[in-house]
């Protein structure tokens, strides 16, 4: 019988001939799972001796990481802002540069003070909404996916988080659903890789939902829309907020620009990328 330490580092040295980029944290978080310890026990308990049929069921989850199968939809989950969302092929796996959006998102709606509301556009797992009720207590929200799979994953985590009271969920394209409401922010993680591109994506990103990655043409068809429609749906000064792709800052900034948006605001991720946008209308 193996330790946990040799286990580790045969499957890690696996990956690493897999090309896997992160091996050793990848089979840590597999192996974690299947035993369903916490991370830091593996170092506890490195010289624990594992039964057979854990290691059986690991060594599977190690083949599949290898044919692309992102950690996440492997296990199961994902954290995001300190919490374990559910995930499946459905949704689209939280990043964290994502943690930005949500993060000022959440700030101007304390700041806001009272009650707030706020539509949340392809919702997906529900990790920015969600997040945002979470920590905003006095918020309400509008979740809206084209995907009734992904507003199941939203629906669940929902539940989980205890949010379902301040959140409802409507299937539909974007800000249609939500015709005649108006909101203190409407927030958006939109599709924005250009369709062409898709193809150039790693393997694992591949196997996401490519309703949920693909941007159209040039990756702005998803911002066009919702930027033009925006207006309509805010309250006299309120916000819009979306994430955007890699050297989108610039024609993203003009359509909030053509759409007379002000106070326009761009944030950059730890990479020192310009990740969010934001304005008021």
């Amino acid at each position: 019988m193996k330790t946990v330490t040799e286990v580790l580092k045969s499957a890690t040295a696996r990956l690493e001939v897999g090309a896997v980029e992160n091996p050793r944290l990848d089979a840590e978080i597999l192996l974690a799972h299947v035993l369903k310890w916490r991370r830091l026990s593996l170092y506890v308990d490195a010289e624990k001796t594992l039964p057979l049929e854990s290691i059986l069921r690991f060594n599977e989850l190690v083949n599949r990481r290898l044919e692309g199968i992102p950690v996440a939809y492997l296990v199961g989950s994902k954290e995001f802002m300190g919490l374990s969302f559910a995930v499946n092929q459905n949704v689209l796996i939280p990043r964290p540069e994502t943690e930005i959006l949500t993060e000022f998102v959440g700030e101007y709606l304390r700041g806001l003070g009272g009650e707030v509301n706020f539509a949340d556009l392809g919702v997906g797992s529900g990790a920015i909404c969600i997040s945002m009720l979470k920590f905003v207590k006095s918020a309400r929200a509008s979740a809206v996916d084209i995907s009734n799979e992904a507003l199941a994953v939203a629906k669940f985590n929902a539940s989980k988080f205890h949010v379902e009271d301040r959140i409802k969920f409507f299937c539909g394209d974007l800000l249609k659903p939500l015709e005649g409401q108006k909101f203190n922010v409407i927030v958006s993680n939109p599709p924005y890789i250009p369709t062409l591109e898709l193809k150039k994506l790693q393997i694992e990103v591949k196997l996401e939902p490519q309703l949920a990655l693909d941007g159209g043409e040039d990756g702005l068809s998803f911002y066009r829309r919702i930027i033009s429609d925006a207006p309509r749906f805010l309250v006299d000064g309120g916000l819009l907020a979306v994430e955007i792709g890699i050297n989108q800052a610039s024609a993203v900034r003009k359509l909030f620009e053509q759409e007379n948006f002000v106070d326009v605001t761009i944030l950059k991720d730890l990479s020192g990328i310009e990740r969010i946008i934001a304005g008021r209308n």
